[in-house]
Parts: structure tokens; sequence; C-alpha cells
């Protein structure tokens, strides 16, 4: 039987800069009832290239956690630190997709994507570029033959793939998943989780991801940061995986690995770790 404290990750190498590093994070509101700490001290190390989950109960700070890394909130104390640059606000090196699609209704996907690849490269559309690297992206999540279709004509799937090509047109550094998929039926999210890894492998681009499902954490990631509940949440547990790639489902779900994994992580989130850390 594998044992959480026997796959707690390390870490990267000390000697280097972690390409994603989070220090002594805290997150503190003041309310009228005085002072309240959504986060306690997060220490998070993510290499480059790494597709890191983070799961926990709802009200656990995860979103509040990634705001701060895409830079929409500042931390209460501590910092967030990407190839050793702090982050102070938002940029597109670090591109966010949410679970409500966040498209324009009133644009096409194509043009959703061409308005992001032009305020963010202009001399892509100077230069004629812009219209290749639209096309390229929708090609890449399949989507070549909805170009012009605006939002109200896709499905939910659809509109999350032009969510996800429009933050990778923008060739960020960090790719952020703010729970991508969890508004999405069951079948159609296996498949975007499908073409998530494909995309993923080839772009070789860092992801740090939020989600509720543990299965959809064990299938994605190369690590499972867990969080306990807060308020004051912290980082209870740090689960590094040793399934190999590349991951198709029914193998996974074959192993007995895979089975004492989740077990852990079940274990974790509902008796060990599913209140305040003292």
């Amino acid at each position: 039987m594998t044992t959480l404290s026997s796959t707690v990750a390390v870490g990267p190498d000390a000697k280097s800069e972690p390409f994603l590093k989070i220090e002594s994070l805290s997150k503190v509101y003041d309310t009228p009832s005085g002072p309240y700490s959504v986060l306690d001290n997060i220490d998070l190390t993510v290499a480059e290239g790494e597709f890191v989950c983070v799961i926990g109960h709802s009200g656990c700070g995860k979103s509040t956690l990634l705001d701060m890394v895409s830079g929409f909130r500042q931390p209460s104390s501590g910092e967030v630190r990407v190839q050793g640059e702090r982050i102070v606000e938002p940029g597109p090196e670090r591109m966010v997709v949410f679970q409500n699609y966040s498209l324009l209704p009133w644009l096409s996907a194509y043009n959703n994507i061409a308005l992001a690849v032009n305020n963010v490269f202009p001399q892509h559309r100077r230069n004629g570029q812009s219209r290749s690297i639209v096309e390229r992206h929708l090609e890449m999540v399949g989507l070549s033959e909805a170009a012009h279709q605006k939002p109200s004509s896709l499905s939910g799937g659809m509109k999350q793939r032009v969510s996800i090509a429009r933050a990778l047109a923008l060739q960020p550094k960090l790719l952020i998943l703010d729970e991508p998929f969890g508004a999405l039926d069951p079948i159609t999210r296996e498949e975007l989780q499908e073409e998530l890894l494909r995309i993923w492998s080839e772009q070789k681009v860092t992801v740090l991801m939020i989600t509720h499902d543990i299965d959809e954490a064990l299938f994605l990631a190369d690590r499972i940061v867990m969080m306990t509940n807060g308020p004051a949440a912290q980082i209870g547990a740090d689960l590094r995986l040793p399934f190999p790639r590349p991951r198709q489902r029914s193998q996974l779900m074959e192993m007995p690995e895979y089975y004492e994994f989740r077990n852990e992580a079940l274990d974790f989130l509902y008796r060990r770790f599913a209140h305040d850390v003292d």
C-alpha cells in the first residue's frame, strides 16, 4: 500500500530558482467582524513544464491562490515569483481559463482569439501573422469549421475549447485553469481532459489547475496539491504521482496504484484534513 508520507513531493532542486515559487503567502480580508484569513503561509514551487492540480473543498481559498498567481489580487504577506520575477499585476505570460468561458458574445470564435492576439501582439496584425496564429490555434482545438460561429451557437465544450485556444495563442509561460471543465457534462469533460493533455504534451506549457474532481487530477497531473479547509487554509499535502506518460484512461484505471492514490486523496480531504490545521 502506497502511503501519503512516502509520496510527498520534495520540489525542485533548491540550488536553482523554480519556475513558479509561492513563498509565505497569506491573504487576510478586513470584515465588519474583524480580520478574516483565507490563506495562511502557503509555500509551493512548480517546475517548468509541470502539470499541478490543486484540490480542496469549496471555500478553502483555491481560487484566491490562483488569483494571486495570475496577478488579479495581491497577497497580504508573502509573494509569488515566476522565473524570479515578482508578480504584482496580470500579464499575458500568465493566462487564465475560467469555468464560465469569458468569451465576448458578439464576436465569433475566430475574433475572440484574434482580439486577444492583436492586443498583446500588435506587431502580428501589422505583419500579417495574426491570422495564421488564430487559425493554427483553432485547428489545435478542433474548431476550424466553427471559426465564424458566435458563442451562442457553440456548445459548452466548444466554448471552452475557444477559451483554451485564446489563452495558448498568447504564448503564455504559465497556463492557469480555474475548474475549466466543472460546468460540462461527463462525456464532454473526459474528451476535453484528453484534449488538454494532448495540447500540454505538445506545448510543454506549465499548468496550475484547480479542480474538485480527484479522478480528473489523477488523470491529468504530475502532482496534486491538497488544501485544508478554511479559514486560514494551508497546503496539507503535496502528492507526486508516478503514473507514466502518455496516459490512457482505461490503462490508468487498471493500475492498483491508481486506487491507492485515489484513496489517499479521499482520506485526506474527507477525514484527516477536512478541518482547520491548528
